[in-house]
């Protein structure tokens, strides 16, 4: 068996045919500066080669419901295993998706609670006991006397299938009718359903007025619901005026005291995700989108004629008409300030009038008048109305400013039916179990006193759940709650979760590759992951990581060293072996700062900042126990702790919303702190991540950083440009005009081959170039549009020396380390710490004021120890001129270079949410109950 994966001749993205073989099942970490070729190797070569090996040997059908991937720029690999890819993207953004369905440990739950929970009255808080048949007749005799009734078998309840044999069962014992998801049908016609749709079907035995010499009836026709539905009988009343009502009634679960009957404990239940478990209000989603009527009238102190009302257009006659006749109703004029209207006037104009009122409209093509008798709608109906209706996205857009979410009234949140938070064990409803943390729940799950029929009922399912909480908390996900949202999840937490997924799959001779899972990682815990790792690759498995932590590099079996730049002076292979090889290399800049030849230094001195400071008192959101926080204007302050102490809640949560909101001279809503100060010392705040620059192939680093506008206004100055009458949209293939027709501006057309690949070819009219024949013929230097866009930052600072217009911006290009890059290169091909400091590159082009407070969380993601000296470099500068830069941080290189740290903690979760420690980092190094200043400790100490 071929225990090596050989490559031979990779050239995807900047690799330059590379060679290298690979020993199976080790732990491998491949390292290099950013841009260096990485990924391409790891995910977009032997992942994507391995990937669609696989796809290949499935059939054409299933190919075409497979994600298809391109066979990559490789001459030949030999010895590939089935690979998975576990990368550093965050998980899906689906409301519904949460840490216990993406781990399946909810699944888990929802069958626990079914088969071992106790139900109680969601009304009384009774246990519930079963009913016996008198007991249903009397519930159902509560009714008034001489109502209708029909007593009906529920035979199906949300199932899928046509149910022929069920319809033909139900004539052959003697009945007429069926009701099928709420329409009565005749047995004696041919009922044909879809098989794959969910349909609730009922066999209407009698009907009946429920009189006192109808109970020996009701009572012969109840036994012959039970024997067809194990137990139920539903009961439909028949109001005076028609109008029906409908009660399921069960020989099992009901409560004597109130007369409620509950459905049978299925997993279904505990699903927010399905109907029958859903809160009806919220559908599941434990909040409610709804229009806002703050947003829809902002301002009080305006008239309907001034504004005041933000969704209406006061000119329009569409919008005027019934405000005139509202007005005329209630004794008011469109100029009167809505400050000054009544309480019933403001909700008439929010949710209608019930009155009718007369509307006069013209007629536009006849100029004449015709008049309306109706209601006025109400400014929140009409809005919903058209929410609904309406096919156009940029209006329901625009619709959407207008709502907010709050949480749900009926479920208060917690996502599901009453009947199914009724149900409990050890005291807890399944929702409240869920907002434990991982920790929480181990405890919660190691003892339970079952009866013997219990244990033998759930002893498999407590043993995946405890092997799945202990997978969580084996990568250092303790404090996680199970119900947190996948949404809010960063991209390590979510890549970590996927980790301890594969290990309980417990698989073998499978090639993992990991895009740096360290990501969000304190240093405690790291070990926890590095062991996680090497338990991969014991289980037989070859376990490839894409990653810069220092700790996970010397624990690797073998390294590989890209380099010895980035872009396009990266994509060799620099040094490989194993760590202390790689150490010893000079060759490899990963060597040099392993073996401390080079490394990040320590500021000679720590700023004084300017003596003023933001105070933020009672934060309170997730986690935060009410702590106060002050953070001085003027230095570089870093955020500490470990994973889940609140560093995140803190900022993104609590001080950049407050702040942003004060900025704004809006009113503060106190979310999640009890006051702010400090904020008019600020001019602005500006938050760079490391999201995309942008979503589309067509965006890229020179349209963002303002460089694109200046160059196309220059070659629409030339002199053949004016002779033409070429404005500078013509050099831009986002408008037609001048970029090339056949691709609209693309350079590629895109081939569908139904169930094989997509085919991406060269546009055949420009060949690539993206603008027509007449915009390359303009020249600048003798360069057209085109060759500019593909030039380096360096090569474009040398180009355009001459205009200081254009130098200056590519020059903070340059000086964040991305000279490398291409001035039209596609956003998307951007990595992360790419995308970043080319936000860094706009921001200090700009000429500052020395009063922004720039926020980043966790700016060293996907970044060398190289790569965090440049990053340092830009951030000192961005201090050094009077602003104030917070930023969250694991990186102790980072750490240490910072003039204040705040550590939270002191652990995550539920532990957490405590100012630790606070201070200089000699002064954080000295607390004993900081784990980042035991850490900083031994890293001062080893830089000295």
């Amino acid at each position: 068996m071929q225990n090596k994966l050989i490559i031979k001749g990779a050239r995807e993205h900047n690799l330059k045919n590379i060679d290298i073989e690979l020993e199976k099942n080790k732990l491998i970490v491949i390292s290099g500066l950013s841009g260096s070729g990485k990924s391409s190797l790891a995910f977009d070569t032997i992942f994507a080669e391995g990937q669609r090996r696989y796809v290949e040997s499935l059939s054409s059908y299933a190919r075409m419901f497979l994600d298809r991937m391109d066979k990559p720029d490789v001459d030949y690999m030999e010895g590939l295993s089935p690979a998975i890819a576990i990368e550093q993207k965050s998980t899906q953004k689906n409301p519904r998706s949460t840490v216990g369905t993406i781990t399946e440990i909810y699944d888990y739950y929802r069958l626990f609670w079914a088969r071992v929970g106790t139900p109680h009255c969601h009304k009384c808080g009774r246990e519930i006991t079963e009913m016996s048949i008198d007991q249903i007749i009397d519930a159902i005799y509560h009714a008034q006397d001489e109502s209708k009734i029909i007593v009906s078998a529920p035979v199906a309840i949300g199932r899928k299938g046509e149910y022929k044999k069920v319809f033909e069962d139900a004539k052959n014992g003697g009945f007429q009718r069926v009701k099928v998801d709420g329409a009565m049908l005749s047995l004696d016609e041919p009922i044909n359903l879809d098989k794959q749709q969910k349909h609730s079907i009922d066999v209407v035995v009698d009907r009946l007025i429920l009189r006192p010499d109808a109970r020996q009836r009701l009572a012969s026709s109840i036994e012959t619901c039970n024997e067809m539905t194990n137990g139920l009988v539903k009961i439909t009343f028949i109001g005076s005026d028609e109008s029906e009502h409908e009660e399921i009634y069960s020989e099992r679960n009901s409560c004597s005291h109130c007369g409620l009957t509950f459905p049978d404990l299925e997993p279904r239940l505990f699903s927010f995700n399905n109907p029958f478990g859903a809160c009806p209000d919220c559908n599941g989603l434990g909040v409610k989108t709804e229009f806002d009527p703050e947003l829809i009238i902002p301002d009080y102190s305006k008239s309907f004629n001034q504004g005041a009302i933000a969704t209406q257009n006061p000119e329009a006659e569409w919008s005027r008409v019934p405000f005139e006749a509202l007005a005329k109703q209630y004794g008011f004029t469109l100029d009167t300030p809505f400050s000054k209207l009544k309480a019933e006037v403001i909700e008439a104009i929010l949710y209608g009038s019930k009155e009718n009122l007369t509307m006069e409209y013209t007629r536009e093509k006849r100029k004449e008048l015709y008049r309306v008798e109706k209601p006025f709608p109400g400014v929140i109906p009409d809005l919903q109305r058209r929410y609904y209706e309406t096919a156009s996205m940029q209006i329901r857009m625009w619709m959407n400013s207008f709502q907010n979410s709050h949480v749900c009234d009926s479920c208060h949140g917690d996502r599901l039916r009453p009947e199914a938070l009724s149900v409990t064990i050890k005291g807890l409803n399944i929702m409240e179990a869920t907002r434990l943390s991982v920790k929480s729940s181990l405890e919660l799950f190691r003892e339970f006193s079952l009866t013997e029929n219990q244990m033998i009922i759930s002893t498999q399912v407590l043993k995946e759940i405890r092997a799945r909480l202990r997978f969580l908390s084996d990568v250092g996900l303790t404090y996680l709650t199970i119900d947190r949202s996948s949404a809010t999840l960063s991209g390590g937490e979510a890549q970590r979760i996927r980790l301890a997924t594969q290990i309980g799959s417990a698989l073998s001779g499978v090639l993992y590759v990991l895009d740096e899972p360290s990501i969000g990682l304190h240093q405690r815990d790291n070990q926890k992951l590095i062991d996680t790792l090497k338990n991969l690759r014991d289980l037989g498995n070859t376990v490839l990581v894409v990653e810069h932590d220092e700790a996970t590099i010397r624990e690797a079996d073998y390294v590989v060293d890209l380099g010895p730049g980035a872009g396009v002076h990266g994509g060799y292979i620099t040094a490989q072996g194993t760590p202390s090889e790689i150490e010893a290399n000079p060759a490899s800049i990963t060597g040099q700062f392993l073996s401390r030849k080079l490394t990040i230094p320590i500021p000679e001195k720590r700023r004084k900042g300017n003596g003023k400071q933001i105070s933020i008192k009672g934060a309170c959101k997730n986690n935060l126990k009410h702590v106060d926080v002050d953070i001085p204007l003027g230095k570089l302050v870093v955020l500490t702790g470990v994973s889940g102490s609140g560093k995140s809640s803190l900022l993104n949560e609590v001080l950049l919303p407050a702040v942003k909101r004060q900025l704004a001279q809006k009113n503060p809503n106190f979310d999640g702190y009890s006051s702010l100060t400090g904020v008019e010392l600020l001019d602005k705040v500006i938050n760079i991540d490391q999201s995309p620059i942008g979503r589309t192939p067509r965006s890229n680093p020179a349209t963002y950083v303002g460089v694109f506008t200046p160059i196309r206004e220059l070659y629409a100055s030339l002199p053949e440009s004016k002779a033409r009458g070429y404005k500078s949209g013509r050099f831009s293939f986002n408008v037609p005009g001048g970029r090339c027709e056949n691709c609209k501006g693309d350079g590629t057309l895109k081939i569908e081959m139904n169930f094989l690949p997509d085919v991406y070819v060269t546009c055949d009219v420009c060949h690539g170039k993206r603008f027509n024949k007449e915009t390359l013929s303009v020249r600048y230097k003798g360069k057209n549009i085109d060759e500019v866009l593909s030039m380096t930052m360096d090569e474009a600072a040398e180009f355009f020396s001459a205009i200081p217009r254009i130098k200056r911006k590519v020059d903070t290009v340059i000086s964040v380390g991305l000279g490398y890059i291409k001035l039209g290169q596609s956003a998307l091909t951007l990595s992360g710490g790419e995308a970043q400091r080319v936000k860094l590159s706009l921001e200090l082009s700009k000429y500052g004021t020395g009063k922004t407070l720039y926020v980043l969380d966790e700016p060293t993601t996907g970044l060398h120890f190289a790569d965090v000296k440049k990053l340092m470099e830009v951030i000192n500068r961005l201090v050094d001129g009077g602003n104030t830069v917070v930023l969250i941080e694991h990186n102790l290189d980072v750490i240490k270079q910072a003039d204040h740290v705040i550590d939270l903690g002191p652990e995550g979760g539920d532990g957490g949410g405590m100012v630790v420690a606070s201070g200089t980092p000699e002064q954080v190094a000295l607390c004993k109950d900081s784990f980042t200043g035991y850490y900083l400790a031994q890293t001062l100490h080893e830089t000295d």
